[in-house]
């Protein structure tokens, strides 16, 4: 009789490891390695939303660290499954218990990690650099900081500076800028526009946001070197040493240099020049289609003349950055799910029926903000940005006691603090990380190039 229930409480005790995920008899850490993840068909990728990692952008998931794990998981013969957290910390305590397998992510090298984890990968080194102009007043030596105004959020970025400061004798004039509507990011942008000259970022932020911004320098390095990169568990060093095999003999492939050009080198807002001119009773080559179609949604079509200028240029055979093609710059997905047919996205007039039915579609989404010249700007917001980005702002104006339904200050209140971690990070956001400047200046610049048509054109 006891040698069955033995038998039993052992069957018992396999049946509960199979079900939580293998354990190592080490502290409880998950004991899950590559032959594992080849008989489970399935790698889980754990990162966080971040303009260098992964954000969502026009309905389609994108970043770096993103596409990498993605073409990773590819050559492993496994699906990948995304897990999105708000910190590294977090990631580590998912990776070791075994709900994640990879952290996909530029993790620092630190010595209080090295025992649990095995780091993996490409190692990528970091720095912090100062943002400023290309100018001949450019600075090329950190001890010309003294006596100057820097402006910089509250984090590593601030702490080093403050050291540096320290390591000066003083004299850097420190703007510690606390507000939680400021992001990183934000700092950049004022920099470009002038209206301050320094503030600092990551290495990997200011390449970003020199694509953005080409007037930006980033050439002085003010911090020591830190060493990052993927990881993976100390019980996964099949998967680790896969890792390093395939970065090592992927780096100069063209797949992986086309994902690095992509959101470090590639222009993310290309120039905009008049094709036709407006006095002469034509906005674009276009017009007709622009007309003919605008009735389907009840727009004028000076309007989608200007959503489409804005966003192509009207060249029917641009690419942006993120693969959108076309007169309507449509996303390969939701071109697809318009109804437009493979192989024809830059033909003229489909894009702009597939334009047309996703702003339809648009409309329908916001049909409950009353006001329709308010619609109008919700839709804009929504074609440029992705309709989730543009409801998790409606949400947080909701949360903060603002109206939901208007745009300007309220709804755009919001969009343009989803860079900033503690509003993209709220509970009522599910789609984390987004620029939100670019879509703010897009609805703007769509609604007033569309007023100006109107008094230079006739209907």
């Amino acid at each position: 009789m006891k040698t069955l229930m033995f038998f039993w409480l052992a069957c018992a005790l396999v049946l509960l490891a199979s079900c939580t995920g293998k354990r190592s008899a080490i502290g409880g850490e998950a004991n899950i390695d590559l032959p594992d993840l080849r008989e489970r068909g399935e790698l889980v990728v754990l990162t966080a939303n971040s303009s260098t990692s992964y954000f969502n952008y026009r309905g389609e998931p994108m970043g770096f660290q993103y596409e990498l794990a993605q073409q990773f998981a590819r050559s492993l013969g496994l699906k990948m499954k995304l897990k999105v957290v708000n910190n590294t910390a977090e990631m580590v305590r998912c990776l070791l218990s075994g709900e994640g397998d990879l952290i996909a992510y530029n993790l620092d090298i630190t010595p209080a990690w090295k025992d649990s984890l095995i780091y993996c990968g490409e190692e990528h080194i970091t720095h912090q650099v100062i943002v400023q102009r290309r100018n001949r007043d450019r600075l090329d030596d950190v001890t010309q900081l003294i006596d100057r105004d820097v402006y910089v959020s509250p984090g590593k970025c601030y702490d080093r500076l403050v050291h540096l400061d320290e390591e000066l004798g003083g004299g850097i004039r420190i703007h510690r800028v606390d507000a939680d509507s400021v992001s990183a990011e934000d700092l950049i942008t004022w920099v470009s526009e002038g209206k301050i000259d320094y503030t600092v970022a990551t290495d990997e932020v200011a390449r970003i946001n020199r694509t953005y911004y080409h007037n930006l320098d980033i050439g002085l390095v003010i911090s020591f070197d830190q060493r990052a990169s993927w990881a993976v568990r100390k019980t996964s060093p099949l998967l680790a040493e896969a890792a390093d095999k395939w970065h090592r003999e992927n780096i100069n492939s063209p797949e992986f240099k086309a994902s690095a050009r992509r959101y470090f080198e590639l222009d993310k807002q290309p120039a905009h020049g008049s094709i036709l001119s407006v006095k002469d009773g034509k906005i674009s080559h276009f017009d007709g289609l622009f007309r003919k179609y605008a009735q389907e949604i009840g727009w004028d079509w000076r309007l989608l003349a200007s959503l489409a200028y804005t966003e192509s240029n009207f060249n029917p055979d641009v690419v942006s950055w993120a693969g959108a093609k076309g007169l309507m710059q449509l996303m390969p997905a939701t071109a697809r799910a318009m109804g437009v047919p493979q192989g024809k996205e830059q033909d003229p007039e489909e894009s702009v029926k597939g334009g047309v039915k996703y702003i339809a579609q648009l409309q329908s989404l916001f049909r409950n903000v009353p006001d329709k010249e308010e619609r109008v700007k919700f839709v804009l917001a929504a074609y440029n940005a992705g309709a989730g980005h543009i409801t998790d702002a409606m949400a947080l104006a909701r949360k903060y006691g603002r109206n939901p339904y208007l745009w300007e200050h309220h709804v755009a209140h919001y969009i343009l603090l989803k860079s900033n971690e503690e509003y993209y990070q709220d509970p009522v956001c599910k789609n984390g990380y987004f620029r939100g400047t670019e879509t703010y200046n897009f609805v703007r610049g769509v609604i007033g190039r569309a007023e100006m048509y109107k008094k230079k054109i006739k209907r």
